[in-house]
């Protein structure tokens, strides 16, 4: 069994970019926060995909980017799950003027998992990138308005990768985020 995500990885300069602004802030809340290498935009996760259906899934991924096609993304703006008031995830968000695309090849990526056999988890597809986790609820506004004032560079969605994620196996337990496979839009 293999825990493994669908995701887009944004490109190092744009990941410098967000690490820049968080740096001089982090200091500031013992917060879990992710590592810069670690940031994605998930667009399908699934906790147990079994050996036998990698290389459909593989191959259904590759089929559904193709049916995509490339647009621009720029991370913008932040919020927290469940809710700000008792936020256990901060996250910055996304914006882009191809808001249908984006939610088609996060329904694509969905199908092609389901369709290989695996149970994908969660619910609605909501487009951001997990910056920190706390251990316990916390008031989290100031962060989130914090996040708000920020506004990366734009730049273009061409493909998406399906990651492998190794729980506890990097440094002081972190996961460790293999790219299995990467898939072209269009």
């Amino acid at each position: 069994m293999n825990r493994m995500f669908v995701a887009v990885i944004p490109p190092e300069s744009v990941i410098e970019d967000i690490d820049e602004f968080l740096s001089v802030r982090r200091d500031a809340a013992a917060f879990r926060w992710s590592a810069p290498e670690q940031l994605h935009l998930t667009l399908a996760f699934a906790e147990h995909v079994p050996d036998r259906s990698l290389d459909d899934a593989i191959e259904r991924l590759e089929t559904a980017a193709g049916r995509r096609t490339p647009f621009e993304l720029t991370i913008t703006g932040g919020g927290a799950f469940p809710n700000v008031a008792e936020g256990k995830v901060l996250y910055a968000g996304v914006e882009t003027e191809a808001s249908e695309e984006l939610d088609r090849m996060a329904a694509g990526a969905r199908n092609a998992l389901v369709k290989a056999g695996v149970e994908v988890d969660g619910g609605r597809f909501r487009p951001h990138l997990t910056i920190a986790r706390t251990g316990t609820p916390v008031e989290l506004s100031n962060w989130v308005r914090l996040l708000d004032a920020y506004r990366g560079p734009a730049w273009t969605v061409s493909s998406f990768v399906l990651v492998r994620s190794l729980l506890g196996e990097g440094p002081r337990k972190r996961p460790v985020h293999e790219v299995v496979a990467e898939f072209p839009l269009g």
